[in-house]
């Protein structure tokens, strides 16, 4: 979107989605079981800095619980880890992460969820996207990334947090395997990642009204001609087994 709008003629097109709603977090220091947006605006708060949606996205929640996102007061310039050790020492009363992040602070009970952005439904988030000359030219090529895609989606949603967790633990040498398997479990409940590569046009009008609303682009593509779903339908009809 951003793209489109510094360059209308350009021909990037998404198509193939894997991470289907929002999978940051607000963990706050003390328990807030009965929590609501407008808390925000009474607490200490720091968003991620590393990268915008997050902000652009909590932004359109606080519009559309009639609260004004330019009057909340927070930190906004410091990485996720300068966060957790801030509300660590009391100095923040709530943060903005993701995992794992977010549930270390959880397991060690230094913090509490108040808000998960995946509760607002499909929010388009990560994707495969390409030129629209290269999908059709490799369309081929394209189609094993998809189905590649499809079969990891359905053996994801067929394992168990552990068995996930056993695969993916080298990458995440400095997290212990009982947080990584909390995490994803989360994550899984949650609905984050996708369960097949189709991308939802929910999920990308609830992006692109975050960010038209916070002026991070003055206008965004429509969902056509930013989308196309066609590899995804073809390999969802096929129905390849999971690995």
């Amino acid at each position: 979107m951003q793209t489109y709008d510094q360059r209308p003629d350009c021909d990037l097109v998404c198509f193939g989605e894997a991470v289907t709603r929002d999978p940051f977090l607000l963990i706050g220091r003390e328990r807030r079981a009965d929590f609501t947006l407008a808390d925000l605006f009474d607490a200490r708060v720091a968003t991620v800095s590393e990268v915008p949606t997050p902000w652009l996205c909590l932004q359109e929640d606080l519009r559309r619980a009639g609260l004004e996102p330019d009057e909340l007061p927070r930190i906004s310039d410091r990485t996720m880890g300068d966060n957790l050790a801030a509300l660590r020492r009391g100095e923040l009363d709530v943060v903005q992460l993701f995992q794992p992040y977010a549930e270390e602070l959880i397991a060690l009970g230094d913090g509490h969820l108040w808000y998960a952005a995946a509760t607002r439904g499909p929010c388009s988030y990560t994707s495969f996207y390409t030129r629209r000359i290269v999908l059709a030219t490799h369309r081929g090529e394209m189609k094993k990334v998809v189905r590649g895609l499809y079969r990891t989606q359905k053996w994801l949603h067929a394992s168990t947090p552990e068995a996930i967790a056993g695969v993916v633990q080298s990458f995440f040498p400095d997290v212990s395997t009982p947080l990584l398997t909390a995490a994803i479990s989360r994550y899984l409940a949650l609905g984050v990642w996708g369960h097949n590569p189709i991308l939802p046009r929910g999920g990308y009008q609830r992006l692109r009204a975050s960010l038209m609303s916070a002026h991070f682009v003055k206008s965004a593509a429509p969902f056509e001609q930013a989308v196309d779903n066609s590899l995804a339908e073809e390999v969802v009809r096929e129905d390849s087994p999971a690995p």
